[in-house]
């Protein structure tokens, strides 16, 4: 199969595919500009935090019901574009047997942080059979959805290897860091084992029905350039041509990498999102051609009144208007106490100002 072929059973139908996500995703006219939300299922929605009460958040993400029900929360809610489907990047390592747990207030917590070649010697690969949920909940989701496409994610090797580096959050990696430098070739073959885990994981997702994919390199602007050109692009770069063949759209996407996103380009997405830093005519510059962009708003914006929520969206559409292919989107994820009308406000203005 070719790196451009679509197996015929992974292709969506005929409405989706013609989806103005998909549309601009593929750099093709659109009716209007396509808006989804990072984070849009999320602590945001009431609904969202009554039907997770009680519950911890790897669990949620375990149970086909309750990642179907959260998943298209926001859909019904806002009207987006498209659905991402309701998981967290760590979901792969728990499902290889890795000892972690997601702690409210702190985030993922490694048991046993992986330091040495014997600690690599632990992350074996991912089957189907490991998360069966994924399966269960996407084909729930795509005869739900109806011609709304639906957003498979993973978190990339480098956000990965932190996490298991450091044992849990960091605002400085020194430890992986330390790795990366001290121990290239050890830091070279655990992204390899990342990048075969996040691959086989996405396509779990894409042979389930997920439309498109996005690979989440959150902590990715901790680096330089040359450091992520040469210990960090060949994982990200193997993830993406291990999903090439689906012929879905591929995104990638990390924080504070403005002076990485022509190298994030170079890594084989069809789509780069933009984090709020950089306007999307300069990211466009810098990505180069044949690549649409995904962004930028700033999601603090939504905190402010009505009419500069508005004049900030229509710089970003202004910033926005001679790319190729544009899908709006926050700069980052949506805040926990952002007003979720604000959001549906926020996508109706972006439809009506965009309508062609």
């Amino acid at each position: 199969m070719s790196a451009n072929e679509t197996p015929a059973s992974h292709q969506p139908p005929a409405a989706t595919r013609d989806s103005a996500f998909l549309r601009a995703c593929r750099r093709e006219p659109v009716p209007h500009t396509p808006v989804w939300f990072m984070r849009q299922a999320g602590r945001s929605l009431p609904e969202y935090r009554k039907v997770r009460e009680g519950i911890g958040m790897l669990d949620s993400c375990m149970r086909p019901d309750l990642v179907t029900e959260i998943t298209l929360q926001p859909v019904r809610r806002h009207g987006v574009d498209a659905a991402i489907y309701f998981s967290d990047i760590v979901v792969p390592l728990k499902a290889i047997g890795v000892d972690l747990d997601i702690k409210p207030g702190v985030g993922p917590v490694v048991e046993q942080p992986v330091r040495s070649r014997a600690d690599l010697a632990r992350l074996r690969d991912l089957t189907p059979e490991d998360v069966p949920y994924v399966t269960e909940a996407i084909g729930r989701l795509t005869s739900e959805l109806g011609p709304t496409p639906l957003i498979g994610f993973a978190g990339a090797p480098f956000t990965l290897a932190s996490y298991l580096v450091e044992g849990g959050p960091s605002r400085t990696y020194e430890n992986a860091k330390a790795m990366m430098y001290g121990d290239p070739e050890l830091w070279a073959d655990l992204l390899d084992r990342l990048a075969g885990i996040t691959a086989a994981f996405l396509k779990v997702q894409i042979e389930a029905g997920a439309s498109a994919v996005q690979l989440f390199d959150s902590w990715a602007g901790a680096l330089a350039p040359a450091d992520y050109r040469r210990s960090v692009l060949p994982a990200s770069a193997k993830v993406f041509e291990a999903v090439a063949g689906y012929g879905v759209p591929r995104i990638h996407f990390g924080v504070g990498t403005g002076e990485l996103l022509g190298l994030m380009g170079e890594a084989g997405a069809d789509v780069v999102g933009v984090d709020w830093r950089v306007p999307l005519d300069e990211a466009a510059r810098r990505v180069g051609p044949g690549k649409a962009l995904q962004g930028n708003l700033d999601p603090t914006v939504l905190f402010a009144p009505r009419e500069a929520v508005e004049a900030k969206t229509r710089e970003v559409l202004d910033s926005a208007a001679g790319l190729e292919g544009h899908v709006f989107n926050l700069g980052h994820g949506v805040m926990p106490a952002t007003d979720p009308d604000a959001l549906t406000r926020l996508v109706e203005y972006v439809h009506t100002r965009t309508a062609r």
